[in-house]
C-alpha cells in the first residue's frame, strides 16, 4: 500500500483484517521509485487520485499532475515489471443526453463536466495507447459514486454528504438542476468485490467496464434518508457543474463475466446514518439558536 496521506486518512490503516499480509509506504506516485515497489507484485490497483469533481475547478493543475501524470508513471512502471493494472476511472466521463449509456457508447456521449472527469478520460486513452504500443495489461473500471461505511470514508460525495447533513439537522443541499436527474452509484462492498473478482478472473483484457450498483435520482436518495430522519428538508443551491443531464449507466457488460452486484442503496444509507446517530450533534435549529 502506497499513499502520501494527503487526505490524512490514517484511520484507513487501523484494524486491518487479520488474514492479509500488509506493507505500507508513505510515498507519492509522482516521486516514488514505482518499479522497485511493484517488482514483486502481480497486480497494481491504482487508487491514487484527486476525486472531488466540484473542487477540481479550483486546482486544475494539481488534478492534471496526480490524475494524468501519476497514472502514466504507474502504468509505465507496470510495463517495466510486468504487473497488470486495475485503473479506477469514473462514470462522470459520460456527460451525456442519452437515456442509457454503456462502455461502447459514441464518443459524442463522453463529455466530462469537470477537470476531474476530464483527467480520468484522458488517462483512459493513455492506457489504451500504452496497451497497443507497449503491451500494458490493464482493465478500466468506470466507478459510480461510492456510498457505504468504511474506516476511511469521505463526505464530499452525494449520498455520504446528504447523510451527514441530515444527521446534523441541516437541510440537504442539492444542485438546483439535479433533484430529478439520475446518477450512477456504487456500494463500497460491490466496489471491493469487483476488484477481487477482476484479480481472481485475471480480467486484464484492456477493456472498460461500468461498475455501478444502482442508478438513482436525488429524490430517491432523499426518500431513503427520510425513512431515518423524517424531518429532513431540502435546500436547492447553485453549483459549478450545472449542465450534466440525467442518464442511466448500464452495468451489464461486467455482469456477463459472472459478477453479481449485491449492494443496496437503502441499506447503505441506513448503515451510514446508524454510524453517525449516536453522537449528540449541535447542529440544525440548535445551532441557529446559539447564533441568535
Amino acid at each position: 500500500m502506497l499513499d502520501n496521506l494527503a487526505t490524512q486518512r490514517y484511520c484507513s490503516l487501523f484494524n486491518l483484517p487479520g488474514q492479509g499480509r500488509y506493507r505500507f509506504l508513505e510515498a507519492d506516485v509522482l516521486e516514488a521509485d514505482l518499479e522497485a515497489i511493484f517488482a514483486a507484485g502481480d497486480t497494481v490497483v491504482h487508487l491514487a487520485a484527486i476525486t472531488n469533481a466540484t473542487a477540481s475547478f479550483e486546482n486544475k493543475d494539481q488534478v492534471e499532475r496526480v490524475n494524468l501524470i501519476g497514472a502514466e508513471r504507474v502504468a509505465r512502471a507496470c510495463i517495466k515489471v510486468g504487473s497488470a493494472l486495475i485503473f479506477p476511472s469514473t462514470t462522470s466521463v459520460y456527460g451525456t443526453q442519452a437515456e442509457t449509456v454503456d462502455e461502447n457508447c459514441a464518443l459524442s456521449d463522453l463529455r466530462p463536466q469537470s477537470p476531474y472527469a476530464d483527467s480520468k478520460l484522458r488517462a483512459e486513452r493513455l492506457l489504451a495507447e500504452l496497451g497497443k504500443a507497449e503491451g500494458l495489461r490493464f482493465v478500466i473500471c468506470r466507478l459510480g459514486t461510492i456510498f457505504g461505511v468504511s474506516s476511511g470514508m469521505r463526505f464530499h460525495t452525494a449520498i455520504n454528504k446528504f447523510c451527514w447533513q441530515a444527521v446534523l439537522g441541516q437541510p440537504i443541499t442539492v444542485w438546483r438542476t439535479a433533484l430529478n436527474q439520475k446518477r450512477p452509484y456504487l456500494d463500497l462492498r460491490d466496489c471491493a468485490e469487483a476488484i477481487k473478482f477482476i484479480i481472481r478472473k485475471a480480467l486484464f483484457d484492456n477493456g472498460i467496464y461500468n461498475i455501478v450498483t444502482v442508478n438513482s435520482t436525488v429524490g430517491d436518495i432523499v426518500e431513503a434518508i427520510k425513512a431515518h430522519v423524517p424531518d429532513l428538508t431540502v435546500q436547492l443551491v447553485d453549483s459549478a457543474i450545472m449542465n450534466q443531464l440525467s442518464y442511466n449507466v448500464d452495468n451489464s457488460c461486467f455482469q456477463k463475466h459472472g459478477f453479481i452486484f449485491a449492494g443496496n442503496l437503502e441499506r447503505g444509507i441506513a448503515e451510514t446514518i446508524q454510524l453517525l446517530k449516536p453522537v449528540q450533534w449541535g447542529g440544525g435549529e440548535e445551532a441557529k439558536r446559539r447564533k441568535s
